[in-house]
């Protein structure tokens, strides 16, 4: 599972799809919670997000760099300095059909994010997929402890043991 992947790595890399310039970025999104229990849906219906993702403090992505995006028709790009172009959204409510995509609350950070349980909260779609990935990380833990006791007493194995330290938020 690429959630699962995302967390023991402690690093999200940046992509640059659907970015104009081709700038590789890492993007968020600073809707509230109760906002992201109904689908995090636009008016029209249309979502690209799954029910599992990681919370920051916003002023935490603001001090490593991350700011909010500017939304913009695709012409006032060029007059954007090079050095904020990859925080340019395209926004044409004018167009046929309309490109409107403000309602993600978009923020941005160039490149990657490195991350760690203090800094962030795990979200998950429920408690039944919070206490997999609880029963999950205890599984792992179980099996270090055990790799361990093959190579040293079983009681200073179980020192390595490492407790679930992330902090689950439900969207129901």
């Amino acid at each position: 599972m690429r959630f699962c992947r995302i967390i023991d790595s402690r690093r999200l890399i940046g992509g640059s799809g659907l970015i104009r310039g081709a700038y590789t970025c890492v993007c968020f999104t600073e809707a509230p919670l109760p906002s992201l229990q109904q689908g995090f849906v636009n008016s029209r219906g249309f979502s690209r997000y799954v029910p599992f993702g990681l919370m920051f403090d916003k002023s935490w992505v603001f001090a490593r760099g991350g700011r909010p995006a500017i939304y913009q028709t695709d012409s006032e790009f060029e007059a954007l300095p090079e050095g904020i172009r990859w925080r340019h959204v395209r926004y044409e409510p004018n167009a046929d059909p309309p490109i409107d995509f403000m309602w993600e609350r978009e923020w941005r950070l160039r490149d990657f994010l490195d991350f760690d349980p203090g800094s962030c909260a795990l979200v998950m779609p429920d408690s039944d997929w919070a206490g997999q990935m609880i029963a999950m990380h205890n599984e792992k833990q179980d099996w270090n402890v055990y790799e361990y006791s093959t190579i040293m007493n079983a009681s200073i194995s179980e020192q390595y043991r490492e407790g679930f330290s992330w902090r689950i938020y439900t969207l129901r």
